[in-house]
Order: structure tokens, then sequence, then C-alpha cells
């Protein structure tokens, strides 16, 4: 272990841009946990060339996350925030937790068949071993907490696998890393056209980036799905309806809530009303996070201080662990 606090490990894909779900269902509980453990948190810019084998756009991608990161209040003094391809022991270990893992349970893999289906033309070897360096990762550190959704579970199961499987053959080397979040369920924020949740990659109008500007979020609000109101009161809520009350929820003042709560049961809500609140407290909301990573973005010396500080601090760590992963596999012999 590299201290007396639980390691925690988590990493984020350089392919997007962050947005509100991002915000509230990973990076605040990452805010909280640096205080509460000892933390790595990895910009997976080598996970990226599974699927965006093109990196003329990788250094300002990898750059906008560490910026959105630092901006949503990740302390780089407190938690270490590197970039995977700057710790070369990962590939080491990559490359021996492959002799581990098993073609047919890489196969049966719930995301390489969804990639591989979304990308049938680039069916590469990266994408079939994709959760053997994604075990890779957060083994490096001995870490045995990692903050992960519900998508990858089976991820983390595959881990536990690879760990156990290396454990019985060379030794006790590795804790099982478990899921960890503060809360049970964690917050799914759902998309403006009441279908699903927000993401990077789907509808583009219906997800609120961190990026997005004053009117854009504002044209994004309005434009969310409403319908005529309730006609009876307390009436259920539809969920696209439940959905703009959820998003208020995150962002507005409590008797604002209360308020549209009372007119909607009251059957006398006005939805237009109620969008343009939100719009504005989503402004409110997302405009100093905006600020705050651009002036980042213009500070190339800074990011690159703390690319450094943060490959130094992971190398630190990965280089003790692999001292005592080529120790337990009879690799050292001298």
């Amino acid at each position: 272990m590299t201290g007396k606090k639980p390691i925690v490990m988590s990493g984020i894909r350089p392919t997007g841009y962050l947005h509100l779900g991002n915000y509230f269902g990973a990076i605040r509980n990452y805010v909280r946990m640096q205080d509460e453990f000892e933390c790595f948190f990895m910009v997976a810019d080598l996970h990226s060339l599974t699927t965006h084998p093109d990196t003329k756009e990788l250094k300002s991608n990898v750059q906008r996350v560490l910026a959105e990161n630092i901006a949503c209040g990740l302390d780089t003094e407190k938690a270490a925030l590197y970039c995977q391809s700057h710790v070369f022991e990962t590939s080491e270990l990559y490359l021996y937790l492959n002799m581990l893992a098993y073609k047919g349970e890489l196969e049966k893999t719930a995301t390489f068949k969804e990639k591989v289906r979304l990308q049938p033309d680039n069916s590469n070897a990266g994408l079939l071993t994709y959760p053997v360096l994604q075990a890779a990762d957060i083994i490096l550190h001995r870490a045995s907490l990692v903050p992960v959704g519900k998508d990858q579970e089976q991820h983390l199961e595959m881990a536990r696998n690879f760990v156990n499987r290396f454990n019985h053959r060379y030794g006790n080397v590795f804790p099982e890393p478990v899921a960890f979040n503060y809360n049970d369920q964690l917050i799914k924020v759902p998309s403006l056209d009441g279908a699903g949740k927000m993401s990077k990659s789907e509808n583009q109008m219906s997800t609120l980036y961190l990026a997005d500007s004053n009117d854009l979020i504002r044209k994004k609000v309005m434009k969310a799905k409403t319908d005529t109101g309730p006609t009876t009161p307390n009436a259920n809520k539809p969920n696209y309806i439940e959905n703009i009350f959820l998003l208020m929820k995150l962002v507005s003042q409590q008797e604002v809530i209360n308020k549209f709560e009372q007119d909607y049961n009251n059957c006398t809500i006005r939805y237009g009303d109620m969008k343009k609140q939100l719009a504005e407290d989503m402004v409110e909301f997302i405009s100093p996070i905006r600020e705050k990573v651009e002036g980042i973005l213009s500070n190339e010396a800074y990011l690159k201080q703390v690319m450094e500080t943060g490959a130094e601090k992971a190398r630190k760590s990965a280089k003790a662990t692999m001292e005592v992963v080529r120790k337990s596999m009879g690799l050292k012999y001298f």
C-alpha cells in the first residue's frame, strides 16, 4: 500500500465534452473522495485509441478533460490527476495480465460485443482486451475502491478475476477491487428529451455540456419536452415532466422547487415559466465552471505542470507495485 488511507482509482476517457451527468454522477463524488482517500484519477488516453485511433485532437481533448475536472473542484495537490500514457508501468502490467485472461471470457464482454457492432471495420485486439487494460489501471496502484456505474460492473468483476488468478499463481499481491460510491443509487441525470440519460455521444441538444454558452443552455432547456399540464390535482407526473423536476432539484433553490410542485399539484403550472427558471438556474450553475475551464485551457504552462505532477505521483505508486509484481512472478534474476 502507498499510504494508510484506502486507495481509490477511477478513469475518464478524453472522447468528448463533460456534461451535467458526468458532474453529478462522478466528479462531484471525486471531489469529496479526495479529502477522505488516497485518490488516483486518470485520463484514459490509451483506452480512447481503441475507438478513436486518429490522434489529431487527442492533445486538446486531454487538456480539456484535465481543465474541466480541475474547474469542478479536483485538487492536484490532494489527488493524483494524470494521463494513462505517462505511466509506462501500466503497459507492463497489462502484458502480464493478458497471460491470465482468456479469449472466450473477453469475447463475451457486453461492451466488446457492443463496440464491435458499432465499429465492425475496427474490431481490434485493444477492444478485446479493454477489460485487461482497465484492470491494470486499477491494480497498478493496488486500489481497493473503484467509483463505477452499472455499465462498468462487468469489467470490475473481470478485474477481480484477474486479481484472484494472479494472487493464486504468484502470491498475495493485489487487493480485490470493489465498486464504491457514497450513495447506493448513483445520480442519473435525465436528458432533456425525456429519453434516457445525458450522454457524450447521443442527442447533443438534449445534453447540457459544461462548455455550453449561456444562450445554448437556455435554448436547450426551452426545448425540453412538456405537455399541456395536469388536469386533476395531485396527478402522477409523466417521466418527461418528472425529469424537469429532477433537473431543477440539482441546481435550483428549494423554495423554487416547492412553488412549481405546488403549481403542478394545483393544476396551475406554467411549463414555460418553469423552463425559464430552470434555464437561468442552469446558466448560474454552469457558467462559472465554463469560465474557469477557459482560463485553465489558456494557460498551457499550468497544464504541463499538472500533467508532470500527476505523472510523478502515479509513477511513484506504479513503480513500487511493479517491484513487488516482478519479484512475486520470479522475474528478478539478480
